[in-house]
């Protein structure tokens, strides 16, 4: 799809107006101490790839549908080994159209005590914050989609199709991704005519003011490398500058001043066109500059100091992990480093991988291509990230209501998410996935992966009830 027709299908979104009443999502102080409660205990397992458990996380969750009257044929906790099972919740509805899949992932990016402020498996509130890993990433959304759909249950809301609800296991790194292997074992059990992921989207807030409501309608492909040199080593008291050490750091400072190409898509194009009509005259006047044709290199520079954007308009790879040196009287006979890279749809990992090479232009450096399950080869895959799937109605239509209705004048806009999710496996699948949710963060304060990551208390509930509005909206008889 063309830019313009883009515009053309966002035009008339804002025009639709969604038949079936919005119910009013009020949050019950038993509602609240549910969501609650389940964001506590979800934090406070670990569930890291280390040394965590998913299956304790999934048992957990599983037991408060229970405890809501969920009978146990419509709940499924499984997975390849004991300690990546994930469960699967179904919330039978009327049938008339197909099923709903909601996914989320329970594991979460290692954290050490020591780097942070607080125990990051402890549920700290403090000064309008709650702390521990997984607020942001995304134990939140977890909690959200599963106390809505317990709220459903208690209510006795019958939706038009089931809502299923698939909590998984490795999205952030392992070797039992839950999404994949429910797929290619069990998908009767997750097939769906559309995929809602709640790890994504949301409100881009500045300084606590909304901006946008954003939908990942595509997202970058994921891709990671591993680099290595070897040389005789020696004594250190015979420095070489040919060392193994010395060579890997002059490549990484080679990356370090190295930009992809700028490049916009259909999904991003759309996403500056829209942002441009909120953003502060100095911003708006170089995005403008930016969507010229010819665009104004100058204005993208100014852009690109921006991680955000830089990341929306640019391939990005960065060294995550560093790897070097056998004895400290000797010079290294191996170095090794990690690089991790975010690539934009249309181009492949193997594309970069010799973009790599290219640019570290060292025949001492190898390249090599790591996948998803840890095995390395000489060569990646040709496969690009997925194209963005069709734009609904019945989709945006009720996300446009609902996010004015609570946060009146912030325009919904469909972008790219710059890191990736487990949707490249639902979409892969044929299954069309947007990345909804309501939470609101600020630019400045997104920790996910980070020390010290935290969320907002209010921002927290205010997303549970967006999240009832909306799902209750788009399941309406």
């Amino acid at each position: 799809m063309n830019s313009s027709k883009c515009v053309a299908v966002f035009s008339s979104l804002l025009l639709f107006i969604f038949s079936a009443p919005v119910s009013q999502g009020q949050i019950d102080n038993s509602t609240r101490k549910l969501s609650h409660d389940i964001f506590r205990q979800l934090i406070e397992i670990n569930t890291t790839d280390s040394v965590g458990n998913v299956t304790t996380a999934s048992e957990a969750v599983a037991q408060r549908f229970r405890d809501a009257g969920f009978a146990d044929s419509d709940m499924q906790i499984l997975g390849p080994n004991d300690r990546k099972k994930n469960l699967v919740i179904r919330l039978r509805g009327t049938g008339k159209n197909k099923p709903l899949l909601l996914i989320g992932h329970l594991d979460v990016v290692e954290a050490h005590r020591e780097d942070w402020t607080t125990d990051p498996f402890s549920f700290v509130e403090k000064d309008g914050f709650y702390y521990g890993r997984g607020t942001q990433d995304m134990k939140s959304g977890d909690a959200i989609m599963a106390t809505t759909l317990i709220r459903f249950k208690t209510e006795g809301y019958i939706p038009d199709r089931d809502i299923i609800l698939a909590l998984t296991a490795d999205e952030e790194g392992g070797k039992s991704n839950g999404v994949d292997w429910l797929l290619k074992n069990h998908r009767e059990l997750i097939d769906a005519e559309m995929v809602f992921n709640h790890d994504g989207g949301g409100i881009l807030s500045d300084r606590g003011k909304p901006v946008m409501m954003t939908v990942d309608a595509t997202e970058k492909l994921y891709a990671d490398f591993q680099l290595s040199v070897t040389n005789p080593g020696g004594h250190s008291s015979l420095p070489r500058p040919d060392n193994a050490i010395y060579s890997l750091a002059n490549a990484l400072a080679r990356l370090e001043h190295y930009q992809f190409p700028f490049e916009l898509n259909d999904v991003t194009r759309v996403y500056y066109e829209r942002i441009a009509k909120v953003e502060t005259p100095e911003r708006a006047a170089d995005i403008r500059a930016m969507l010229k044709n010819p665009l104004d290199g100058e204005a993208v520079s100014r852009l690109s100091r921006d991680p955000i954007d830089n990341s929306t308009v640019h391939t990005t790879c960065v060294a995550t992990r560093l790897n070097a040196g056998h004895a400290n009287n000797a010079l290294s006979q191996r170095a090794e480093a990690n690089v991790n890279c975010r690539i934009l749809p249309g181009h492949s990992a193997e594309e970069v991988r010799q973009e790599l090479i290219k640019v570290f232009a060292d025949p001492s450096i190898t390249v090599r291509y790591v996948d998803n399950f840890g095995n390395i080869s000489d060569a990646a895959s040709g496969r690009e990230s997925f194209a963005a799937p069709p734009l609904r109605r019945d989709v945006f239509g009720p996300l446009e209501e609902i996010t004015e209705e609570m946060w009146p004048g912030t325009p919904v806009i469909p972008d790219m998410a710059t890191g990736a999710s487990d949707g490249v496996y639902t979409m892969a699948a044929g299954l069309p996935t947007y990345q909804i949710s309501g939470i609101a963060i600020d630019r400045d304060d997104i920790r996910a992966h980070g020390r010290d990551e935290r969320l907002g208390v209010d921002s927290y509930y205010k997303g549970l009830d967006f999240y009832y509005r909306f799902l209750k909206a788009v399941t309406a008889k």
